[in-house]
Order: structure tokens, then C-alpha cells, then sequence
């Protein structure tokens, strides 16, 4: 297996920069878990999903312009963990989970949002697959395991319709690390 600093060539390291890989996906689809478990793996920063801190100060409330602020910073978390990257940096979450998340609770999507979902550059999005058993979170919305799947399709051709670089990963704990690892190996390891 490759570490952090093997993953990429010099050259390609030049013409990419920071290996940025989003992990993304529905609700309690270990997202979590598994970018910590990734960070660990490559000695690599990570970025935590930033609406856990919104919402915690919050109390858990949250309208529609408040996602703007959580969008704003989730991409100052991505800054900073960025900013620490030698070679690749993993973020808990990107813009299309706020995307999906304003558009199925607001059935809008805040035109900042929208923008910075086209604009972040992550290498690789790593899809989880709601194929983990739910676990209740005062912050968690969809315990219906039909609408986590509804979320994942919507997710799946979200990814698929703008051409984003993707893997879906599934199973549970070292099975969806392994998964993980080797996606991300696939896409970049050197030649």
C-alpha cells in the first residue's frame, strides 16, 4: 500500500497540487469515520464537516441562509486543512452535500451554494453508500433507510451529470476503508 507521500510522482504532484479528495454522501453514511480513518492511513490533514459546529452552536436550528454561512465555513475548514497538505488533503463533506441538503429541505438551492459547488476543486469525491446501519445524532434528519437510498441516487447523478471524478464506496469498517484506500490508489497512484 502507498503512504501520503508515495502516492503521487513529482510531476504529476506539479501539475496537480494538492491531491484534494471530498468524502461525500448522504446522511450517517460514515462519511465521518471514514475521513478520519483515510487521514490516518495517508498522514494526511483532514477537514471535518463544519455544519456539526454551525448546528452545535445552534442548538440544531437552521433555515436556508444559514447553509450560505455553513457553506462559507466548510470552505475555510477546507482552506486550513489545505493549507497543511503536503501531498493530499481528505474534507468530511463538500458542496454537493449542501447542495442536495438546501434542495430536499428548502426545494432551492442559495446561488452561492450552487457556485461553489462548481468551483471547489476536489480531485476524487468518494461516495458513501448508505449501507451502514443508522445511528441517531441530535443533527440527523433522514432515518428512513428509502430516503437515504433516494438521497444516494440523487447524489450518484448529481456526480455523474457534471463528469466529477468518483468512486462509490461501500461495506463496513475495514471492508470500507480497503474500498477507500484502493480508489484513491487507482486514481493516483504513480506511474
Amino acid at each position: 500500500m502507498l503512504n501520503g507521500a508515495e502516492i503521487i510522482s513529482a510531476d504529476r504532484k506539479m501539475s496537480m497540487g494538492i491531491i484534494r479528495i471530498a468524502v461525500t454522501g448522504p446522511e450517517c453514511s460514515g462519511k465521518s469515520e471514514l475521513t478520519k480513518a483515510l487521514s490516518e492511513h495517508f498522514e494526511a490533514p483532514y477537514a471535518e464537516e463544519y455544519a456539526r459546529d454551525f448546528l452545535t452552536e445552534t442548538g440544531g436550528k437552521y433555515d436556508s441562509d444559514d447553509l450560505v454561512a455553513i457553506c462559507k465555513g466548510q470552505i475555510a475548514a477546507e482552506e486550513a486543512a489545505s493549507a497543511k497538505a503536503r501531498n493530499l488533503v481528505v474534507f468530511d463533506t463538500d458542496m454537493l452535500v449542501l447542495k442536495i441538503w438546501a434542495l430536499f429541505r428548502f426545494g432551492q438551492v442559495p446561488s452561492f451554494i450552487e457556485e461553489s459547488n462548481y468551483q471547489r476543486p476536489y480531485h476524487l469525491r468518494l461516495l458513501c453508500k448508505p449501507d451502514l446501519p443508522w445511528e441517531p445524532d441530535p443533527f440527523r434528519e433522514s432515518p428512513d433507510d428509502k430516503e437515504r437510498e433516494l438521497l444516494f441516487g440523487f447524489y450518484e447523478r448529481q456526480l455523474t451529470h457534471f463528469g466529477a471524478a468518483f468512486e462509490v464506496v461501500e461495506g463496513s469498517g475495514d471492508e470500507r476503508l480497503k474500498s477507500a484506500i484502493s480508489a484513491i490508489e487507482r486514481h493516483f497512484a504513480a506511474v
